[in-house]
């Protein structure tokens, strides 16, 4: 370890709280971006913005632009560069290049960089509450641990800077926006960043495994579609002339029902949920508008479409019987991938060596879905090794809960194995 483990503590504690506090949603992530860009601009990195690379005609989910710009004065508000802000135009994520001028591999790291869209408990038995670094954004939270990520990317970054003279090849580090919905990973590898990688790694802390524990070849990954649907019916008096509407909330609550009966699907494991359902203009009025936003998932091509398509037809089927119209748009996709066993015995070998580490797992099936698969597809059909590592992390409450905290330790363990890892794979031999 290149730093003492108290002092890589606590940096990365600092990082991962102050990141907590201003947490940011998918595409919107401009104080995290221009926070990360300050901090590797000391060192020997070649920054990449997306506004640069990115087809804007790839990206799914994207907020609208009045959103993006009160994003960007709420960033500016809490300590983001002007000048950075600047020079993302309008768009969140940032690619840090290291290049040592020596012939070598192309290593490939990424770090999710967003938040879930929650609003954060106010119980003062919660650490961030009574440490003061709880959110302090509405209904933002980072409940899923990529807080943590960014920490465990920027200080693994400083430490392969410093050791740049003991490698050889590149080792790129990817913060990706917008992984929660799964609609930042496509644009960024559909871009191309990754198209030179002859290794790939993700990863992520807890998932339900204990600080210590290390899986170092995750797989198991589900398919996955986030769409909206939206409902536009006739809005009239409720009681004077009822029947002069086109009652869109029924319609939609209708759809949501039959979602949720799904049957079962012959081809495996197959999930479908209306995460939110909003509709309706007054108590009195027939309601003319409803919005949803609905999710599926499966294990493979078959189940995954299965879920895709039940759900359309009961959509469409719930819209016609009540007269309303109804517009479906694509919001976020992921496929599935498996890492490399290889590769993954080789992360095994490393972090078996870490202080901390008291087991190391190959193979562990996940059963999320996570848009990192995008890379690694990419990468395995450009013959690159990929795997996607999980860092076990006591939690006080599931990914996604509004009380979602996790041991800060696992985030040292988690620098350790990885910067072991780099440093094996671009390690520079003199002849």
């Amino acid at each position: 370890m290149l730093i003492p483990y108290d002092q890589l503590l606590k940096e990365t504690v600092a990082l991962r709280r102050d990141f907590h506090k201003y947490p940011e949603s998918g595409w919107m992530e401009f104080r995290t971006t221009a926070k990360i860009a300050e901090t590797l601009s000391a060192f020997d990195y070649k920054l990449l913005f997306p506004c640069d690379f990115i087809n804007k005609e790839d990206i799914m989910g994207r907020v609208s632009e009045e959103k993006v710009r009160k994003a960007e004065e709420r960033a500016e508000i809490q300590g983001a560069d002007k000048k950075i802000l600047k020079r993302m135009n309008g768009m969140t994520g940032l690619v840090a290049e290291l290049d040592t001028g020596r012939q070598g591999p192309v290593t490939v790291l990424r770090f999710d960089i967003d938040c879930v869209d929650i609003a954060e408990t106010g119980d003062t038995c919660h650490i961030p509450n009574r440490l003061g670094f709880a959110s302090q954004n509405n209904n933002c939270m980072h409940s899923c641990g990529h807080d943590g990520h960014v920490a465990i990317g920027l200080v693994l970054a400083e430490i392969m800077a410093k050791e740049k003279n003991k490698l050889c090849g590149t080792v790129r580090f990817i913060f990706q926006p917008a992984e929660e919905g799964v609609r930042g990973g496509y644009a960024m590898v559909k871009s191309g960043i990754a198209d030179d990688a002859d290794y790939f790694i993700a990863m992520h802390l807890g998932l339900g495994l204990p600080t210590g524990t290390v899986c170092c070849g995750a797989g198991g990954f589900l398919l996955t579609t986030k769409f909206d649907a939206e409902l536009k019916g006739v809005a009239a008096h409720a009681a004077k002339e009822p029947e002069k509407g086109r009652n869109a909330l029924l319609a939609a609550a209708s759809a949501a029902i039959a979602i949720h009966r799904m049957p079962k699907c012959q081809y495996g494991k197959a999930m479908a949920n209306v995460g939110v359902l909003t509709a309706g203009v007054g108590r009195n009025v027939i309601a003319p508008n409803a919005l949803m936003k609905i999710e599926t998932r499966g294990e493979n091509e078959k189940s995954a479409s299965f879920a895709y398509n039940y759900c359309i037809k009961s959509l469409r089927e719930a819209a016609e019987s009540s007269g309303v119209k109804i517009i479906i748009s694509k919001q976020g996709e992921s496929i599935a991938a498996d890492s490399d066993a290889v590769f993954s015995g080789i992360i095994s070998r490393c972090a078996s060596s870490v202080p901390g580490v008291r087991e190391c797992l190959i193979n562990c099936k996940l059963s999320v879905s996570d848009d990192a698969c995008w890379y690694m597809k990419r990468v395995q059909s450009n013959n690159g090794k990929v795997s996607y590592v999980c860092f076990g992390a006591d939690i006080t409450a599931g990914h996604h809960s509004d009380r979602f905290d996790f041991d800060e330790s696992a985030m040292v363990i988690a620098v350790d194995v990885l910067e072991k890892v780099v440093s094996e794979l671009n390690k520079f031999t003199a002849f």
